[in-house]
């Protein structure tokens, strides 16, 4: 499986009973999820395995592209001489939600009436939560192994660290302010901690102003906040840098307190 920045891999495997101990196992059916979390919603999901008739494989297929979209499923389901409990296609369809896609580097597996579930999920509330739905789509007589994991993100890290404050300069100056640098010296604790993960320290600005001048206030700012991470002990070669000027705005910009919101310093994790 290649590995890139923030590469989430969830991995849905579903199995058919064979009817006695007679009939030869079948190959499992698969559903496998790859997806950088920026192109999450195109990333392609690849079915595989084996299933009891057309219909079923239809059924299996027709859910997945309604969760996910008809042109991210790569079909390589097949038929076979399989059976399953009762409702077995309708318990499996009701599985196949979108907080799956929440999952990363997991599996969620069915075994006649036996499901468990592995990975990784971003905190405690998404864990429950997929638990729960997972448990109210079954049967009574299903068993659920919850083994998901909280596992915080590089990115989320960077974020949790930042916490929404916004990096301080002088005003119209790529001079950080002495509350910006105590943020900074915050931030670069949470970079040393990625060790060789690049991270883009990305520039905004408001959009008073002429554009070319704040967008090279914004790419100055950026790289003032390299130079005083990097005096902290972050590797240079870890940190590169851009100015968006005002071209990204997150706040309204008619107001003081959205153009305040508008300057601020991204720290964005890029592999």
């Amino acid at each position: 499986m290649p590995k890139t920045l923030i590469l989430y891999a969830a991995i849905v495997a579903v199995t058919s009973v064979p009817a006695s101990a007679q009939t030869q196992a079948q190959a499992q059916a698969q559903i496998q999820i790859q997806a950088q979390a920026q192109a999450q919603a195109t990333a392609p999901i690849v079915v595989s395995g084996t299933v009891a008739d057309d219909a079923s494989k239809a059924a299996l297929l027709a859910r997945l592209r309604a969760v996910y979209g008809a042109d991210r499923i790569v079909d390589q389901l097949a038929v076979g001489r399989v059976s399953m409990p009762a409702n077995w296609n309708d318990r499996v369809g009701k599985l196949i939600g979108p907080n799956l896609k929440l999952i990363s580097r997991g599996q969620l597996q069915v075994d006649g009436t036996s499901v468990s579930l592995r990975g990784d999920v971003a905190s405690e509330a998404q864990r429950t939560q997929i638990a729960s739905d997972i448990a109210l789509a079954l049967d009574p007589g299903y068993t659920v192994n919850n083994g998901l994991r909280v596992a915080a993100s590089e990115q989320g890290m960077l974020d949790a660290a930042l916490a929404n404050r916004i990096i301080e300069f002088e005003s119209g100056q790529a001079t950080l302010t002495d509350s910006g640098k105590a943020i900074l010296d915050q931030m670069s604790v949470a970079l040393l901690r990625l060790k060789d993960k690049r991270v883009e320290v990305i520039g905004h600005t408001d959009n008073a102003g002429s554009r070319a001048g704040n967008l090279s206030l914004s790419q100055a700012r950026a790289e003032a906040v390299k130079a005083y991470v990097v005096g902290r002990g972050v590797k240079p070669d870890m940190v590169a840098v851009s100015g968006e000027g005002p071209d990204r705005p997150v706040a309204d910009n008619r107001t003081p307190e959205g153009r305040a919101r508008n300057r601020r310093i991204e720290f964005k994790v890029v592999q």
